[in-house]
């Protein structure tokens, strides 16, 4: 499978990246099929420049974009990105919670067993 993503190519402390299309089993710094733009999120204010057309033409051939790069064409414009862009709001637990949260559903009480009074044997009855 084809994504669109990002890869480092800035100096230390200067962060730049290209945007690239690569097979998705590839190592990010490794061999891309087409570079498609850069961003550099240093320069103030960030830059992203992405070839619009090849973009849309790897998309509609099956390729498709990672998380991050989905936000950033969003917010260039490009249409359609939603279905890419996994939600936010996924929130690990804490381990204090995680703690709490059994001891929060406490094991039901036991039911208090009674014990029957035995039954007194009767007198024998006079003939």
């Amino acid at each position: 499978m084809l994504k669109i993503r990002l890869t480092r190519v800035g100096k230390h402390a200067q962060p730049s990246f290209r945007v690239v299309l690569q097979e998705h089993a590839s190592a990010v710094k490794g061999k891309f099929i087409e570079a498609l733009g850069f961003y550099k999120p240093a320069d103030n204010p960030k830059v992203l420049k992405v070839d619009g057309e090849r973009v849309k033409h790897w998309i509609s051939v099956g390729a498709k974009p990672s998380d991050t790069v989905a936000v950033l064409l969003k917010k260039e414009g490009f249409e359609g990105m939603d279905k890419y862009i996994e939600p936010r709001n996924k929130k690990r637990k804490k381990k204090k919670e995680e703690k709490e949260a059994p001891a929060a559903v406490a094991p039901a009480p036991k039911a208090e067993v009674k014990a029957e009074p035995t039954p007194e044997p009767e007198a024998p009855a006079a003939a």
